[in-house]
């Protein structure tokens, strides 16, 4: 390989890592089951270390419970969803709605937050659900809380929200 073709390709990685986004490990899940949610932080705010990742919990996914997370502390609130969800018999009127994990992320490294939650009957086949996610650091942030407009690529989005498809339910759900 030459060397213009070598540096090319360094040059080419570099800019893909500085533009990698805060993603879903599954980007697909069926609706009516549960979702285990593993947002993955490639890289910290230009240079600086993660401190906090906060995560938005939209309307249809009910029951969510964060993974704890050696080194980090987590906060959840809790608020009502806009109507009452059936969860295995039971009415569930509300939930957490945010959870927020504290701690230190060195922008040198990678790592994953997880918390799972119901994907609802009511929620879409074949749609997108976004979970909006913010990446705080010392003097900077980073707002993953962009969605696309009707017919826009997710991919044209400088700060997209994490998503995931919602695939037609199974088993008779």
């Amino acid at each position: 390989m030459s060397k213009s073709l070598v540096v090319a390709a360094i040059a080419a990685m570099a800019a893909t890592a500085a533009h990698a986004h805060v993603t879903f490990e599954q980007s697909e899940a069926p609706v009516g089951k549960s979702y285990k949610a593993v947002l993955r932080v490639p890289h910290g705010c230009e240079g600086e270390a993660t401190l906090k990742v906060r995560v938005q919990i939209p309307e249809g996914m009910i029951a969510v419970k964060p993974m704890p997370k050696a080194g980090w502390t987590i906060e959840t609130v809790t608020g009502t969803y806009e109507h009452p969800y059936d969860y295995f018999g039971s009415q569930l009127t509300e939930g957490v709605t945010e959870i927020t994990w504290t701690g230190e992320l060195p922008d040198a490294y990678y790592d994953e937050f997880v918390f799972r939650g119901m994907l609802t009957d009511g929620l879409e086949a074949g749609t997108v659900l976004y979970v909006p996610a913010v990446q705080e650091c010392a003097t900077r942030t980073e707002r993953w809380i962009e969605v696309p407009a009707a017919g826009q690529d997710p991919d044209s989005l400088e700060y997209p929200a994490p998503g995931v498809t919602l695939l037609p339910a199974v088993d008779g759900h």
